[in-house]
């Protein structure tokens, strides 16, 4: 039981890092384009 416990975590703890990942490349690349369009600088 503690194998499939540890291999579970394993394998889901990167799943979840690369969608947090992508939700904020995500956001940021729209925010950069909305920027971009009405000439303003992003920072």
């Amino acid at each position: 039981m503690e194998t499939m416990l540890l291999t579970a975590y394993v394998l889901v703890w990167p799943l979840v890092t690369a969608i947090v990942l992508l939700v904020i490349s995500t956001a940021f690349i729209k925010e950069w384009r909305e920027a971009k369009r009405e000439g303003r600088d992003i920072i």
